[in-house]
Parts: C-alpha cells; structure tokens; sequence
C-alpha cells in the first residue's frame, strides 16, 4: 500500500476527470493521499476534497512564490483550518528563487510566520524549496523548526543538506525527479539516507516521474518512485511501499 505525501488533486488539471484519476490511483495500491493546497482557491479545493474522501487529508498553508499576497486574514484563516481534523500539516511554504513574483524578504517574512503558527497548533510542516537551500535551513533553524519537524518536498539537494534537516526533525521525500535518468543527486540521496526518513511523492500534475515524464502526473505513478528507491537500496517494492507508509503516519499523526 502506498502514500502519496504531497498531491495536487485540488489543481484545475484534474477538473474533467478527477473520479478516473482516482480510481487509477486505488487500484495501484494508493491507499492514501495528502492533498495541498498553498492559497485561497487551492486551500478551499483541499478541504472539499478531504470531505468527500476518507483517504484523503490535507496540508494548508502558504506557497513562496505567492508570499506577496498573504494577509494576516489567511494566516487567522490557516490557523483555523488547523483545527480540522483532517489537517495534517502546514505547509507548503518555504523559500523560492527561481519565480520573482514576491521578493525574498516577504517571501522570508511569510515563511517565518508561518513555521510560528505550525508551533502553535502543533503540526509539521511541508518546505518548498527552489534555489533557496542554505536560507531555507538558516530559516529552519533560527525559528526552531525542529519542534513540529516536517517533510522537505521533492528533495533534490545533497546528502550533506538531507542529513543536516534530518537531525532537525524532517523527513526526506522524493518525488518524479529520482526517476530521471541524468538525476545523480536524488539517487544518491535516496539510497543513502536513514529509511526511518523516507518518503514517496508525486506532487502531481508536476514532476512527472519516467515512462511518463512530460505528461500530466497523478498518484497512481508513486508507485514508480517506490520502484525507483527500491532498487537503488536493493530493496524489494513492497518493503519501501511499508516503510514509506508507515514514515507518513508517523509524520502526520495518523493512526
């Protein structure tokens, strides 16, 4: 059974054929997801969906790229929706400098407003990171992010850098990318780090992993980053998808 940590099942791809993608995802042996959503209309979308599907929860929070546009009203909002028992995480947030929408100091500003709020309501957070590594982990650290710990999404940097945010309590995920033929990096990580920190993700409709690189991603194709991580650890399938699936539980509280 497999865990899909990070999906955008709430993104406007997936408007005509939601129920077909989902149902491909089941039968690939998805048993659950966590939905995203990262402003006002994808957060609304997460929380709908966290409604009608059992399997399915959501993270809540603020992406980077928008920082400019959160309001104290969002963060109150945020904090409320945390309270939702199907709010397993805040997040995605984080730091991102390849996009200049927002510059780097609100994006900073949002970022540590919101690693305070997930300490107050006591759940993980979910990084975003793009070209921003080491004021991502100077954030982390300066603001006592290891407190709720969390999952640094879609890794692709060094082992040195997975291990640094290990010892700060987040998990280590992987996504599309470790797939990639010319991905050395992500391969080395994955086989690399401590198992007890590992987990699987899509971020669908992004990163989509090989055969299907280039198309629309969705949960059904975790299943080829499990396969991936396997044999980079000379593991079988079904012990990462039990490791990973027990990780995520472990990391969102979910019994």
């Amino acid at each position: 059974m497999l865990f899909d940590t990070h999906a955008h099942l709430n993104a406007v791809q997936y408007e005509e054929d939601l129920e077909e993608v989902i149902a491909r995802a089941r039968q690939e042996g998805v048993e659950k997801i966590v939905v995203v959503g990262f402003d006002t209309d994808t957060i609304n979308r997460a929380m709908e969906l966290v409604e009608q599907y059992d399997f399915m929860y959501a993270a809540v929070g603020w992406h980077p790229v928008d920082a400019i546009d959160m309001t104290d009203e969002h963060l109150d909002w945020i904090k409320e929706l945390a309270s939702h028992p199907k709010v397993v995480a805040i997040g995605e947030m984080g730091l991102d400098y390849h996009w200049d929408k927002s510059p780097k100091e609100v994006q900073k500003e949002v970022f540590r407003k919101q690693i305070a709020l997930a300490k107050e309501v006591k759940l993980p957070i979910i990084i975003h990171n793009r070209d921003a590594t080491a004021d991502v982990v100077e954030i982390l650290k300066e603001e006592g992010a290891e407190e709720v710990g969390g999952i640094m999404h879609c890794f692709t940097g060094s082992a040195e850098t997975a291990m640094e945010c290990i010892d700060m309590n987040f998990y280590i995920s992987f996504g599309g990318p470790v797939t990639f033929k010319n991905a050395k990096k992500p391969k080395e990580v994955a086989a690399e780090i401590p198992l007890d920190r590992l987990l699987i993700e899509t971020d669908c409709p992004y990163l989509t992993p090989h055969p299907f690189r280039g198309k629309r991603n969705e949960p059904g194709y975790v299943k080829f980053v499990a396969e991936q991580i396997a044999e980079l650890r000379g593991m079988t399938y079904e012990e990462i998808a039990d490791i990973t699936m027990e990780n995520a539980k472990k990391c969102f509280g979910i019994s």
